[in-house]
């Protein structure tokens, strides 16, 4: 129990079920990815051994490690393919791997001895470097389990001092300088593969601990994030029923029926009926954002005219256009018009740019609604001869909460949301949003959206009646 505590404490082991889980993944991803990799190596000793000492053993081994490979390819693939990797299911696929590991690692170790054997009394480069090479594939590539790798690492170490032992032994008194060479060129190696590979196991299990430590961090900002939600929507509900009678109370009572006002009284109730109704703009506004963030936004599609739907809006802006003295300018293309969305809150979304542009224009100004092609969209334009938008304020235009003056003094009312929203609602019909702007010289707000297939509409172009362009001033 201490060198397993001491282990983690060096970062050469981890506990939990979770550290469990991603090694075993780690390990399973790592060894189907370099499966390639490692035929081709094999492949080509298997012929360098044919060709330069025997066919049939190198065709024998060949076989063996091929074998070695399916089996452990299989685990890799079943550990992959496996949901539920409890303690148990971990157990067995980490038992299945130290039995890989030894066939594998058992069979090129006892090729290399062979191949050590045929090539009779002289060093041996060439299965000392394979074995080397073998060592330093293992430590950058297995080190997700300190047992898995130090079970190979053991099989790969002993059988390097047996070549270069088995060489002095054989030699007797009169070794030849080179073996000894071989002989402590081996231990020197071995230091190495040691070195190296506990540096890849520390670095591995320092980075898997950082990676748990961001998801962790992940989880409780996503629980944090949740319980704001869910506060927010709370609270925002919880609102709206008695705004609704405050503000329905102070509308009846400005109206007059309860008895007549003084003027200086209906002066005040109409201010309080407003910011009620501003409120309640805005309780509606972030109960919408709520949704739209959870995934519980639900739109209803069917198929839209866009010159009808843009002529309502319009019809219905005007009144309110007519308070700045602004007068508004239809220019609705007859021969491209209808799409697919949620009638309902695309009309949201003109509403929300249109009355935008009428109170951010000058006064007896005037603003352009068009509709026309634009590769291959159609393309609605809302555009405005007001005051601009400024350069450092452009960034902001489609942020929650952002005004374009957003100091006390601001005198256009609005919540700050309401093109945060058109963002969402044009996004989730596939289109997108924009705008172009000079400070001092107006803006077009544009939406371009993806015009429905003549072959698919219900409602043909030819069969709906020209509109011409109108004004309403």
């Amino acid at each position: 129990m201490q060198l397993r505590d001491r282990l983690v404490e060096m970062g050469l082991e981890d506990d939990g079920p979770y550290s469990a889980r991603r090694r075993l993944r780690d390990y399973a991803s790592a060894g189907k990815r370099l499966l390639a990799q490692r035929l081709v190596i094999y492949t080509a000793a298997f012929f360098l051994t044919a060709y330069f000492y025997d066919t049939r053993t190198a065709f024998l081994f060949y076989m063996l490690i091929l074998l070695a490979e399916a089996f452990d390819t299989a685990v890799c693939v079943e550990i992959l393919r496996s949901r539920a990797l409890d303690p148990d299911v971990q157990r067995k696929f980490k038992a299945k791997l130290f039995l890989s590991t030894f066939f594998s690692a058992s069979t090129i170790a006892l090729f290399n001895l062979s191949l050590a054997g045929m090539q009779g009394d002289s060093t041996h480069f060439m299965p000392l470097f394979m074995l080397f090479s073998a060592s330093i594939f293992a430590a950058m590539n297995n080190h997700q389990f300190l047992s898995v790798l130090s079970l190979r690492l053991a099989i790969y170490v002993a059988t390097l001092l047996a070549i270069s032992i088995r060489d002095l032994v054989i030699a007797g008194p009169d070794v030849h300088p080179d073996l000894w060479l071989q002989f402590f060129t081996v231990l020197f190696v071995m230091a190495f593969i040691l070195e190296c590979s506990r540096n890849f196991i520390a670095v591995y299990m320092k980075n898997l601990r950082y990676i748990r430590a961001l998801e962790r961090e992940h989880e409780n900002a996503k629980q944090a994030y949740q319980a704001k939600s869910e506060f927010v929507s709370t609270v925002s509900h919880e609102l709206r029923t008695p705004l609704t009678s405050i503000k329905g109370s102070l509308q009846l009572i400005e109206s007059g029926q309860l008895g007549p006002l003084p003027e200086t009284m209906k002066q005040l109730f109409g201010v309080a009926v407003r910011n009620a109704e501003r409120l309640g703009e805005l309780i509606n506004d972030i109960l919408y954002l709520q949704k739209a963030e959870a995934g519980r936004m639900d739109y209803d599609f069917a198929e839209v005219d866009l010159v009808r739907l843009l002529d309502d809006t319009v019809e219905r802006m005007t009144p309110f256009a007519d308070r700045f003295g602004i007068e508004i300018t239809r220019n609705l293309d007859t021969t491209d018009r209808m799409i697919r969305g949620d009638r309902k809150r695309l009309d949201q979304v003109f509403t929300n740019i249109l009355s935008n542009a009428v109170k951010f224009s000058n006064e007896n100004g005037r603003v352009w609604v068009n509709l026309d092609r634009h590769d291959g969209k159609l393309r609605i334009s809302i555009r405005d001869e007001g005051i601009g938008i400024p350069a450092h304020a452009r960034k902001k235009v489609f942020e929650r909460f952002s005004q374009i003056d957003s100091t006390d003094k601001r005198h256009k009312g609005g919540t700050g949301l309401g093109m945060s929203i058109s963002k969402l609602i044009v996004e989730a019909h596939g289109g997108a949003i924009g705008f172009e702007s000079a400070e001092g010289g107006g803006t077009v707000f544009f939406v371009d959206l993806d015009p429905l297939a003549p072959e698919d509409a219900e409602t043909r172009v030819d069969e709906a009646m020209p509109l011409p362009e109108k004004k309403c001033a």
